[in-house]
């Protein structure tokens, strides 16, 4: 028989990758299946979890096919997911109660302001490591639970524990690292908050049991799982994985991923740094009985904007079109795009930001546009780098890249002149499902360890700064005038 792989299941706000990965690192198969987005009124963003969860299967079958592998050659299953989304389903028949209430969604942005203008921001943060904010769990949860029938009987989880359910006929677990986005979790601990489950009204026995992100943390059935019987044993948030993907495993080693958002993280091991500057606080992974820990700034729209300059504007064709373009012109003529299409996240937390283009000019065509939207990315990670820096004590020394978006040339060069650091991307830019499956490696015993994690990872280029800090400082102040144009929109 050939030697065994692992497969990491990647669940993402747009769609689901498989990927099968051969035990000396390389991919042996991916598969990748969309799924739709549902926008039932404006600031609501849904999911069909039956819709994931066939999508998952899809590309499961799809990724072993392109392996030629069977399933009796899957050694292990890491699971790896879009984060705060919450799922509600029937624990007797596994079946959703309502769509998936996305991470995006804003219906609780005035529930988060009542507890916020009741005082509970400062202690919320203490015990969560985060900010009242309606991308988290919990107040989705709490809301659910008021106009959800049936849902105090459910069981309730973010994407990773409604996958483990489907895949193992009914486990209801989740990892440390999930458990830290939903604002129900003590991140001092990595337990369920009885303070916090209070707060929200939320009763604890609808959680899920929270678990180490590497371990043998449950099985796959075979005739509910393409006929696979593995452990699932690599179980990780979607940017903490990436963080792992990207073997960020020494305290001050971080990595941005550019997907649908951006999201950098810090790794500073079991030091939990109270952030002063707009951060989240997090779980990176729960291993061998030891919390470690990061900084998180979480943007909410970079790739999306592309998606809404090729969906909704019908400027671009495709994605890929975007670093082309971008390049066909030596500027932006002065453009910014702030994609505050749902808010702003870190460094800012405004729910109330809207989205602004502006220095529109006569001639300012479709390549100034696109550029603008991908120098936005770079701008919204450069803020986030800046505050991380002065919550942390050190500026980043390199930052390591992923996500799809990451394949452009041109956005890694702009990051690099921006920061004034080293830029690195890895070969494989898809290092969620990495991070996922070098979890589930070690923990069905396929690794022995992080230096064996380390020499897996493999370089694809580095970007060197090259634009000077001058010019560097000037790109910034400008694009944070257009960040307060983007914030006045309402409170102006």
């Amino acid at each position: 028989m050939a030697d065994p792989i692992i497969l990491a299941l990647d669940q993402g706000t747009t769609g689901s990758t498989a990927v099968a990965l051969s035990l000396d690192g390389v991919v042996a198969g991916k598969g990748y299946r969309e799924i739709t987005q549902h926008y039932p009124q404006p600031g609501w963003v849904e999911h069909d979890p039956e819709e994931i969860w066939t999508s998952v299967q899809q590309a499961a079958a799809e990724a072993l096919r392109a392996a030629g592998r069977a399933p009796a050659e899957v050694s292990a299953i890491g699971i790896t997911n879009q984060r705060e989304t919450l799922v509600l389903w029937d624990r007797q028949t596994l079946r959703p109660l309502a769509r998936a209430i996305v991470w995006q969604d804003r219906r609780t942005a005035a529930d988060c302001e009542r507890l916020r203008e009741a005082g509970h921001e400062d202690r919320v943060r203490e015990l969560t490591g985060l900010v009242l904010d309606p991308y988290f769990t919990g107040t989705k949860l709490a809301w659910a639970l008021a106009k959800v029938e049936g849902a105090a009987r459910a069981a309730a989880g973010t994407v990773d524990s409604w996958l483990v359910a489907r895949l193992s006929g009914g486990d209801h677990l989740t990892d440390a690292s999930n458990a830290s986005r939903t604002l129900l979790c003590d991140i001092g601990t990595g337990r369920w908050s009885e303070e916090m489950a209070g707060l929200l009204g939320v009763p604890l026995d609808i959680l899920p049991e929270i678990r180490p992100s590497s371990g043998e943390l449950s099985r796959t059935q075979p005739d509910l799982f393409l006929g696979i019987e593995a452990p699932i044993a690599g179980i990780a948030g979607d940017q903490q994985a990436a963080l792992f993907g990207q073997a960020c495993l020494t305290v001050g080693s971080a990595k941005n991923t550019y997907g649908t958002g951006s999201f950098l993280l810090e790794q500073t091991g079991e030091r939990r740094v109270a952030s002063q500057s707009g951060m989240l606080t997090t779980i990176a992974w729960l291993r061998d009985g030891r919390l470690s820990y990061a900084l998180e700034g979480a943007i909410f729209v970079t790739g999306a904007a592309l998606q809404w300059l090729r969906d909704g504007l019908g400027v671009i064709k495709s994605a890929a079109e975007a670093g082309p373009l971008a390049e066909s012109v030596s500027s932006t003529g002065g453009v910014y795009l702030v994609p505050a299409f749902v808010g702003l996240g870190a460094p800012h937390w405004d729910p109330y930001a809207r989205g602004a283009l502006v220095g529109l000019t006569r001639g300012t065509g479709r390549a100034e546009v696109v550029r603008a939207a991908v120098e936005a990315m770079a701008f919204q990670s450069a803020d986030v780098a800046e505050a991380m820096a002065a919550d942390s004590g050190h500026p980043l020394r390199e930052l390591r890249v992923d996500g799809g978006a990451a394949v452009m040339d041109f956005l890694c060069q702009f990051q690099a002149d921006l920061l004034g650091i080293p830029v690195r991307r890895p070969r494989m830019t898809e290092t969620t499902a990495l991070g996922a499956a070098f979890l589930a490696g070690l923990g069905s015993g396929a690794w022995s360890g992080d230096a064996e994690i380390g020499r897996l990872w493999q370089l694809d280029r580095e970007f060197e700064p090259h634009m000077s800090r001058d010019q560097a400082a000037s790109l910034q102040a400008e694009w944070r005038r257009a960040v307060e144009r983007a914030r006045g929109w309402i409170h102006g």
